[in-house]
């Protein structure tokens, strides 16, 4: 299958890779026909999906038999009015019918707006009318459906909200498992998208604002065999876990699209409440999972955990990314493993950048070296391109060729889809070095760089090196104004329990002195504050606009 899509699949050398690395877009693409449809036809019994959840119950999906329920989904939806076009927002958890559900609206040409079950009635109405939203999915979740009901009055556009997995009616909601069943023959719309018609739309977290519409068109499935092939090194015979929920754009980054087009089967968790290592580690053991995917936090749980008491061996490949590795992190997963993680960056705008390739030594912390599908380079504040060693602004050339799953832009702003796409360039407010190995590192976004007596300091690197700590489960790094220096840096630190009785004067010095040894002592931390939680948003990201909100005003 993923011939057809790749003028070469393997290379000789990273320069091999570099210089022939070429995607083949055809004319009229859509994951949905192209992609799922072709996998049920050449291979009807070919495992999809693996699901399971935290109740024991497991369930696998063939190809065959994940299009027919996206053919009888898709009836369902025309049948109810949705076309080419509407936008339908999936509320849908970790729920196997998510896959059905969106494999359906691109059958379609609708627009799929993946969202998180944490939205609360101001997010839900929020998005209903900046999406001008015409129908919502939900999953059986009575949190959800109040909060969904109670956004209805300031919601005009919603003309139908559909519940999943629910016997007994509920009053103006539609029954999914009913309409599902009872749909007639699916017939193919006669055109159902080209490919600069809008796919899928993401709200980002909005750590600073109002979340922004991020929009992709139809080849943006495409850019994804990067991730699939060239960053999580899968194959036909892969079972991969992507730790996500599908309300965020990692599940369709290791849950959907560069999977299937390389015809790895998904693996699906689908657990309540807090992240557990032992459970995760458990499935992972019983299940046979040979691909493993999550962020580093979820790595560093899962190492305090006695790793012998659980049977990896089915473990091939794993991959990391949305945050600093620790080299710690990284040695003693590899000890007990054998597999060093391979660490990527990318944006909700994007698919992979910047990549830690199989072929690649892996260097903890770095995040890799630049996708050849994007022409890359960093700009220094004054405009320059950055030499090795010194920072700049990511940024990617869109004159020649638009890069492949670059989006199309932020939806129904102009304005501020002009600031980022300008001058034939995306910004993508990052900031990055590039070591003499071309390999990049995060420093942060360019509003979080703190400016302290001359020095550029990124939270990122002093929060990766505050880590390394025992006493430290997570902090944030900010920037604190200071009459001498400009800004001096304040680290926010949640304490491991065997450590909350010892915060203090004599801890903190403690920290200050190891983050020295660790980085270049001008990062280290002048004031640290000892919290129970940071503000986050509800994507997880640390809202250090507020942090700084709160240390202004002291």
């Amino acid at each position: 299958m993923i011939e057809k899509y790749l003028k070469q699949t393997s290379f000789e050398s990273h320069k091999d890779f570099v210089e022939n690395y070429k995607i083949i877009t055809p004319d009229n693409f859509n994951f949905a026909y192209d992609i799922v449809d072709e996998w049920a036809k050449k291979s009807p019994t070919k495992r999809a999906l693996c699901w399971t959840n935290d109740k024991g119950e497991h369930k696998d999906m063939s190809f065959g038999e994940l299009k027919e329920l996206s053919d009888k989904t898709a009836s369902f939806l025309l049948d109810i009015g949705i076309n080419k076009g509407d936008m339908v927002m999936l509320v849908l958890k970790r729920n196997i019918e998510f896959w059905q559900t969106i494999i359906a609206l691109h059958k379609i040409g609708a627009v799929a707006i993946p969202a998180t079950h944490l939205l609360t009635e101001h997010d839900i109405a929020y998005r209903n009318n900046a999406a001008s939203i015409k129908a919502i999915i939900a999953t059986d979740d009575m949190q959800v459906i109040e909060n969904i009901n109670l956004a209805m009055s300031n919601s005009p556009t919603v003309a139908h909200r559909i519940v999943i997995g629910r016997n007994e009616p509920i009053d103006n909601w539609l029954n999914f498992n009913e309409g599902v069943s009872n749909a007639k023959p699916f017939v193919k719309p006669k055109k159902v998208n080209s490919n600069e018609d809008i796919m899928i739309l993401y709200f980002t977290s909005g750590t600073t604002g109002q979340p922004k519409m991020v929009i992709h068109d139809y080849t943006y499935p495409l850019g994804h065999i990067t991730t699939a092939k060239y960053w999580q090194n899968l194959h036909e015979n892969s079972l991969h876990l992507t730790v996500a929920d599908t309300g965020w754009a990692k599940a369709v980054w290791g849950k959907l699209y560069g999977q299937w087009i390389v015809g790895a089967a998904v693996f699906v968790y689908d657990f309540e409440g807090r992240f557990i290592p032992k459970d995760m580690l458990n499935v992972i053991s019983k299940y046979r999972v040979t691909s493993f995917c999550a962020p580093p936090t979820v790595f560093r749980f899962i190492i305090r955990e006695d790793l012998t008491k659980y049977d990896l061996s089915s473990l091939e490949y794993c991959t990391t990314a949305g945050e600093a590795l620790n080299p710690s992190v990284f040695e003693k997963f590899y000890k007990h493993t054998g597999i060093k993680m391979m660490e990527a960056f990318g944006q909700t705008e994007t698919a992979p950048t910047i990549v830690t390739f199989p072929w690649l030594k892996p260097k903890p912390g770095a995040m890799g070296v630049s996708n050849p599908l994007y022409k890359m380079d960093l700009l220094t504040h004054d405009g320059r391109i950055a030499e090795d060693g010194e920072q700049g602004e990511i940024v990617f050339h869109i004159d020649e060729n638009r890069p492949l799953s670059l989006f199309m832009g932020y939806y129904r702003d102009e304005e501020l889809t002009k600031a980022v796409l300008k001058n034939n360039t995306y910004h993508t407010g990052d900031v990055a070095w590039r070591d003499e190995d071309g390999f990049f590192w995060f420093v942060g976004r360019t509003d979080d760089v703190i400016k302290s007596s001359g020095y550029r300091i990124g939270p990122f690197e002093v929060e990766s090196a505050v880590m390394t700590h025992p006493a430290v489960v997570e902090c944030a790094i900010t920037g604190v104004p200071d009459d001498i220096r400009g800004q001096i840096i304040k680290a926010t630190v949640i304490l491991a329990p065997e450590y909350k009785d010892k915060a203090g004067d004599k801890l903190t010095k403690e920290i200050q002195e190891h983050v020295k040894q660790v980085t270049a002592p001008y990062k280290y931390p002048r004031i640290i504050e000892y919290v129970n939680e940071l503000p986050k948003t509800i994507s997880g990201k640390i809202r250090r606009v507020e942090i700084r909100g709160k240390s202004e005003k002291m």
